[in-house]
């Protein structure tokens, strides 16, 4: 049976927040201001399923993907830009206030750039046998098939065919099989999970994959099966040859964005630690003016930015180790020579570290995250430990979604 909301504002998620029997109800791909008929989702009381758009707002605008409201990549295609990035800057704001923290908030920087870089697209085999490629549909685990995705980077283009082309002869069952696609300068670096072990002439029908649809690596569960030409990508100066199934910024751009940022915030340290460094996006770039000590749990990752910097001329040095500091962080006395501290963890934020990075007399710290909530919680040990919060810049590289990047910079004398 369908119920009439009044859809008041949307939500930090992207989905329409209505009220019904005086509690909060939410509605995906609708606008405030809105009135629409939905239904009710079995096993989700809080949420509903939009049936129709009985008013519409003023700032409502065609969705440009054919796939947008099955797929599940984008949440918000539907809303006009401006407005839809006054939500996003939102997110941070209201986050920032919820844990009573002040400071100027900076606007929004669109950093999509060229599109998404990297993929992760799923492949099942229906009971009939045939065979699915796509994404995860919104709000389950079902696959839409997708024939092509409009925002990727150019440098994707064939990733989805490519992905097709493996599962026709890895032949996932019920288990979907994840094919993880990232476009690096020599062709598609591609990591397959999900499959069993690849039998010799398996692997020779994936070879001729390869050359067909100019693979530069292909591995399984981060093992080399074959390798065409190195998958590498540029970080500044520097060229990085990546791990198998790495992580990268989502963007070309993001990642632009978020270094200048530091670098902007480290500008005078003549000896910086790199927290969470990854391949070395931050370091990379960085160490063009000063020394860098950096510092990462995988190991993989930490080879990778050794062989970069051993290789670029006109780096400063750059120190990397292999460090897991959610157990082991960076304590006081080891910071102490450092003039700026950059941390860049991954979603869940950097608790343990920070609360060390707290209690050092570090001047300048430069926290990146993707997470507001974690990054609340991390900059209120900051604060509480004696540090000044300037400002806080959001960044974009996951347009159409609710997720946003940030990037904030704290002091303190010594």
């Amino acid at each position: 049976m369908a119920e009439r909301l009044a859809i008041d504002h949307v939500g930090h998620r992207g989905d329409g927040v209505a009220f019904a029997g005086g509690q909060a109800v939410f509605v995906p791909y609708t606008l405030g201001g809105e009135a629409v008929e939905a239904g009710a989702v079995p096993g989700h009381p809080d949420r509903r399923l939009l049936l129709r758009v009985a008013t519409a707002s003023a700032e409502r605008i065609a969705p440009f993907c054919p796939y947008f409201g099955a797929c599940g990549g984008c949440a918000i295609q539907h809303w006009q830009p401006q407005a839809y990035r006054a939500w996003k800057r939102r997110i941070v704001v209201d986050t920032l206030a919820h844990a009573a923290i002040e400071c100027p908030v900076g606007d929004l920087i669109d950093a999509h750039g060229s599109g998404r870089r990297r993929i992760t697209a799923h492949a099942r085999s229906g009971s009939s046998g045939d065979l699915r490629i796509g994404f995860a549909a919104a709000g389950s685990h079902a696959i839409v098939e997708i024939e092509a995705c409009p925002i990727l980077d150019s440098g994707l283009h064939g990733a989805l065919d490519a992905a097709r082309a493996l599962a026709d002869v890895l032949k996932p069952t019920a288990k979907p099989l994840d094919v993880q696609v990232t476009a690096t300068q020599g062709g598609l670096d591609i990591d397959v999970r999900g499959s069993g072990p690849l039998p010799p002439a398996m692997i020779a029908s994936l070879s001729r994959i390869a050359e067909q649809h100019g693979l530069a690596r292909l591995t399984r569960h981060g093992e080399l099966v074959l390798m065409r030409t190195p998958p590498v990508v540029g970080m500044g100066i520097a060229a990085v040859e990546l791990p198998p199934g790495s992580f990268l910024q989502a963007t070309a751009a993001g990642e632009e964005a978020l270094a200048a940022l530091a670098a902007k915030h480290c500008q005078g340290a003549k000896r910086i630690a790199d927290l969470f460094c990854g391949v070395g996006p931050f370091a990379l770039r960085l160490a063009t003016r000063t020394r860098i000590s950096a510092f990462d749990g995988d190991a993989g990752a930490v080879i990778a930015l050794q062989k970069a910097a051993a290789s670029t001329p006109g780096l400063k040095p750059i120190k990397a180790e292999r460090r897991d500091l959610f157990r082991r962080p960076l304590v006081p006395q080891e910071l102490r020579d450092f003039d700026a501290v950059v941390f860049d963890p991954p979603r869940q934020g950097a608790q343990a570290q920070v609360r060390q990075l707290a209690a050092s007399r570090i001047p300048v710290i430069v926290a990146v995250s993707c997470n507001a909530a974690t990054f609340a919680r991390d900059a209120r040990i900051l604060i509480d430990g004696g540090y000044r919060i300037e400002g806080v810049t959001p960044v974009d590289q996951f347009r159409h979604t609710p997720h946003v990047e940030l990037v904030a910079r704290f002091t303190r004398g010594r």
